[in-house]
């Protein structure tokens, strides 16, 4: 059941049509043809993918709940909520998947950019290409796991230095990750989702702008997390 006095998402499934009845019914924000649009994209790019369990809707345990969680967190702060905000959480995983979108716009003519500039401005783009992680390739190492170091310092120097939309949505974005992966024993996420609480998202979450919210939600999914069984 949706829960919506507790500003930090408490279920673990979220539908298309209760995220439209909160935003429009609690935030009163109108359901303008921007955030119509992203919903559309979403649901075309993600619309066939499963969690990590193999079974779980990507957008209904993801996406949906992602935003709402974010939506939450400016109701129940000083920060000012728009469709933007809305629209960016929405895209905030549709950068990852790229190659999809391309071949369901047909725009590798003019590139990927392009189109997500031409659809949705400035802004969110800048948005959602500041929390894509870029590919591997890109970053200098003797072997995979010093590329991966490199690429999470780098990743957690932008996300440091981002504006606060971004780190609303990361925050959010990683909370249901860690919720999500405690669900699955043995999962190799598992390891990687406790280091990187403990080397950058617990402190980022009361970096300021401070969001004291997420630290006690994150700080709990990393507890969690500590109890899950790990064999391997």
């Amino acid at each position: 059941m949706l829960v919506v006095h507790n500003y930090i998402m408490s279920i673990d499934r979220v539908t298309k049509d209760e995220l439209i009845s909160f935003i429009e019914n609690n935030a009163k924000i109108r359901i303008d043809s921007l955030i119509e649009s992203a919903i559309e994209t979403a649901e075309e790019v993600h619309s066939d993918i499963k969690r990590e369990d193999g079974t779980s809707p990507f957008l209904e345990t993801h996406v949906w709940p992602v935003t709402l969680a974010v939506i939450k967190h400016y109701l129940a702060t000083t920060h000012y909520l728009t469709s933007l905000q809305i629209t960016s959480t929405i895209l905030h995983d549709v950068m990852e998947d790229n190659d999809r979108i391309l071949n369901l716009y047909t725009s590798r003519a003019y590139g990927f950019d392009a189109y997500f500039r031409h659809r949705f401005g400035e802004y969110v783009y800048a948005t959602a290409n500041t929390l894509k992680t870029k590919p591997l390739e890109n970053y200098s190492g003797s072997n995979k796991e010093e590329q991966e170091i490199a690429r999470f310092t780098d990743y957690c120097s932008v996300l440091t230095n981002s504006k606060y939309d971004v780190k609303v949505i990361k925050l959010a974005d990683r909370l249901n990750n860690m919720k999500f992966i405690a669900q699955i024993s043995n999962h190799k996420k598992i390891k990687r989702y406790l280091r990187e609480a403990e080397d950058f998202y617990i402190a980022f979450s009361i970096f300021p702008p401070q969001t004291i919210d997420f630290y006690k939600e994150i700080r709990k999914a990393y507890d969690d997390l500590k109890s899950v069984k790990i064999t391997a």
